[in-house]
């Protein structure tokens, strides 16, 4: 009984946090990368590097990533950990209390992540691609970082070295004699590793492997697809001479 007390708890928490973000700034369009092979495989390398220490993708193996042009010998010499095999799942090496102890909470799998994250804001894509992207100092915070998406995240910035930092600046405007922050854009206070472009552009990558991850088999879903709407019309076309031609003489 316990423990369905905490599971209702954790996803009424999840939910609050995706209306709370979808009453917040509105997402940013994530870029459409998923049939690029080499954009995936960067996303790959990334979520390995900075997602994968504390998060599970608990429901997708490592030797998957051959779909997406990796080979087993380049998974092995770049993307496992020392204790890791091929065939194994994507699994953190955190230790959920010390987990607990330092964000308040396990860190969530994020196999699906990019699914389940659709609101009425946009796609879970956007969702994510937005969120990775609007990470902020906040020494009021336990972890030192807020975020403008989902604000108080238990989450810190894993990728600020790589963005820098950034200060978002706001607007003061009167509506209904209420005085409201409007947001503007951003400040960089102190550079990163990379341009503000090559961290969208790296945040792009991803996102799309997030998706590719959350649904790996989805292009070849949308290719057969299209190959069935073809001869779904074409069969239209021969059935529809085929009845004009058996009923043409029936007066």
């Amino acid at each position: 009984m316990k423990k369905l007390i905490l599971t209702l708890i954790a996803a009424l928490g999840i939910v609050a946090g995706a209306n709370a973000a979808e009453g917040g700034i509105a997402w940013d369009k994530a870029p459409n990368k998923t049939n690029d092979l080499a954009a995936l495989q960067n996303g790959a390398k990334l979520f390995v590097n900075y997602c994968l220490n504390c998060h599970s993708a608990a429901f997708m193996r490592f030797n998957r990533l051959q779909d997406i042009g990796i080979t087993e010998q380049q998974i092995k010499d770049n993307l496992l950990f020392t204790t890791d095999k091929v065939g194994e799942t994507m699994k953190a090496n955190l230790d959920p209390a010390q987990a607990k102890a330092w964000f308040g909470g396990v860190p969530p799998d994020l196999t699906l992540v990019a699914r389940s994250r659709a609101g009425h804001g946009g796609s879970g894509a956007d969702y994510l691609y937005t969120y990775l992207r609007t990470f902020y100092r906040d020494d009021t915070k336990a972890t030192g970082w807020n975020n403008l998406v989902f604000p108080s995240v238990g989450m810190p910035h894993a990728l600020w070295e790589l963005q820098g930092d950034r200060r978002p600046v706001f607007d003061k405007v009167e509506s209904h004699g209420h005085a409201a922050e409007v947001f503007k854009g951003w400040e960089q206070v102190a550079p990163g590793t990379m341009t503000p472009l090559q961290y969208d552009q790296a945040m792009g990558d991803l996102v799309a492997y997030m998706q590719w991850m959350a649904e790996p088999a989805q292009n070849t879903r949308i290719r057969v697809g299209v190959w069935v709407m073809l001869f779904l019309v074409m069969a239209l076309v021969f059935v529809w001479r085929l009845n004009a031609s058996y009923w043409k003489d029936v007066k």
